[in-house]
């Protein structure tokens, strides 16, 4: 027999709608009373191999904390020893918690380790929290933000304190006591919101239709109703029908110690809410078949938890989600066991008031009318965002037929012949530019004796033409003065050949005649002295 109630609760759904109070009780090793069976009328229930029990999800987000903490707590003798001498009001105030400081320092530290890797857990969500809302750039104050789980000492995030321990016994409690409240709210609105979504269908029909399904409706709730009897849960009838139908035992010979032992399945002396909830299975079997197209699923469930918590609240004397065979017994010797009411079933007792389906109809239409609105929005900002693009669109376009226009321009430019640019060309004085007047001007500046160079051709620099009779050679290094002028400009010598070939380059562009600096020695003076002549 399993005698330590630890095994019960990790291994039963007790544990989901239980408290931690329960917790540390179950570390209590209790015997079950031993009862006389008539083994002529009582089949021995077949004995199933030990199994190590199920830990079971709380629901609560510190479940994983809050089991692990359990564990270690276990394993220190001392802690066991006062909480076997500990009642349940001193646990409630925090008597308990206060033992912590005479636990072994290898669990102490086992504890401080938990609560750093919860903290750090926190912290993490925390953070992963801000980055979904779009908070990645602002600063987390992590401190305030863990003040809002008050399962946590949050001003001491490295070791496990009598405080800690005292806060994870109020909040688990507190949290476990509303389970069964925020199941009935949940189930609530699934029933508010069934009923919405019916109306709302109606509304899509014509007059023909929404007459047939409203027949329709009628007769499956007709239907659904129409069912046998349904015992009182927990009372005298309700047990001997599962006596007789579940253990094929004379419902003549029913005997509530042998009832109660068959039914602790676990064996620890205590009916937790798992095992009293399969106590109603038949009774639930009569209104509901998940073939039916009538009966709901979701509706037997929200039944199972009424029935269960009837039960408790008239057997579970001292409030520990737990039904002891003493409470058993004492509950067997009552008016209400022997001679109970009938029971009202789901659909005589509705779960909404007519007042609480208009406010939830009306907080349907509010939210509808904020997501409308909410999408409005949306789509303006879109439209705004796509008009800003168009815009953007077109100055990339103006943008980019600049830059187009520019790169033509660039690639119409005429660059120089490269003849040209290859000639030094030296700067032209000021006769020249005399003569290069009276040449468009239709005179012919040459002196007597030289004969005009045919159009088309160039002259002939390769031949040296002496002197006409009568003109003295010019002496080297002077030049005589054109007709008309006192004195000719002299034609800068010092002048280097680089200047020499831009100047050249320059007046290539414009026109102008040019000087050659590549004539072979013994003809410059020739063709110095023909840029010169009036």
């Amino acid at each position: 027999m399993r005698s330590c109630v630890h095994n019960k609760m990790w291994g039963s759904r007790a544990f989901l709608a239980g408290w931690l109070l329960l917790l540390l009780v179950q570390l209590l090793c209790l015997e079950a009373v031993p009862i006389s069976i008539d083994k002529t009328k009582v089949k021995e229930p077949e004995k199933k191999p030990e199994e190590p029990p199920a830990s079971v999800d709380t629901g609560l987000h510190y479940d994983r904390y809050l089991r692990e903490v359990i564990d270690f707590l276990e394993k220190d003798q001392h802690f066991r020893e006062k909480l076997h001498n500990t009642d349940m009001e001193d646990i409630k105030q925090g008597k308990l918690a206060k033992e912590l400081d005479f636990v072994s320092h290898h669990v102490r530290t086992k504890l401080d380790e938990l609560k750093r890797q919860e903290v750090n857990r926190l912290r993490t969500l925390i953070k992963a929290k801000q980055d979904l809302e779009g908070g990645n750039d602002i600063a987390v104050d992590h401190q305030a933000l863990l003040k809002q789980f008050e399962y946590l000492n949050h001003m001491n995030p490295h070791t496990f304190e009598v405080e800690d321990l005292d806060r994870l016994i109020r909040s688990a409690t507190k949290d476990l006591e509303n389970y069964d409240k925020e199941r009935h709210e949940e189930f609530k609105r699934y029933e508010m919101m069934k009923e919405h979504d019916r109306r709302e269908h109606l509304k899509t029909l014509d007059d023909e239709e929404r007459k047939k399904e409203e027949e329709h409706y009628e007769e499956m709730k007709k239907k659904h109703a129409d069912h046998p009897k349904v015992n009182h849960p927990g009372s005298q009838n309700q047990l001997k029908e599962v006596w007789e139908e579940a253990d094929g035992l004379d419902p003549e010979d029913f005997d509530p110690k042998t009832f109660f032992n068959l039914h602790d399945t676990n064996g620890d002396g205590f009916f937790d809410e798992q095992e009293l909830e399969a106590l109603f299975t038949k009774e639930l079997e009569k209104i509901y078949d998940p073939t039916n197209e009538e009966d709901d699923m979701v509706e037997m469930e929200e039944e199972r938890l009424r029935m269960r918590e009837h039960v408790m609240n008239e057997v579970d004397s001292n409030k520990d989600r737990l039904v002891s065979l003493d409470e058993f017994l004492v509950a067997t010797k009552k008016k209400e066991f022997l001679e109970p009411d009938s029971w009202e079933t789901l659909e005589q007792n509705q779960a909404y008031t007519d007042d609480e389906m208009r406010e939830f109809e009306e907080h349907l239409a509010q939210q509808e009318q904020d997501l409308n609105q909410k999408a409005f929005d949306l789509q303006k900002q879109r439209d705004e965002l796509e008009r800003q693009q168009e815009q953007l669109n077109a100055q990339k376009m103006e943008l980019q037929q600049a830059v187009e226009h520019m790169e033509r321009l660039k690639s119409q430019k005429v660059d120089p012949p490269p003849e040209v640019l290859g000639n030094a060309v030296p700067e032209i004085p000021a006769v020249d530019s005399q003569l290069h007047e009276a040449q468009q001007q239709g005179h012919d500046p040459a002196p007597q004796g030289h004969h005009p160079v045919p159009e088309g051709h160039d002259p002939p620099l390769q031949e040296h033409h002496p002197l006409p009779e009568g003109h003295d050679p010019v002496p080297e290094g002077h030049h005589p003065a054109p007709q008309g002028h006192d004195s000719a400009p002299q034609a800068p010598q010092d002048i280097p050949q680089e200047h020499h070939g831009q100047e050249n380059q320059n007046q290539a562009q414009q026109g102008l005649p040019q000087t050659h600096d590549n004539i072979p020695p013994g003809h410059q003076e020739v063709v110095q002295s023909q840029n010169q002549l009036p």
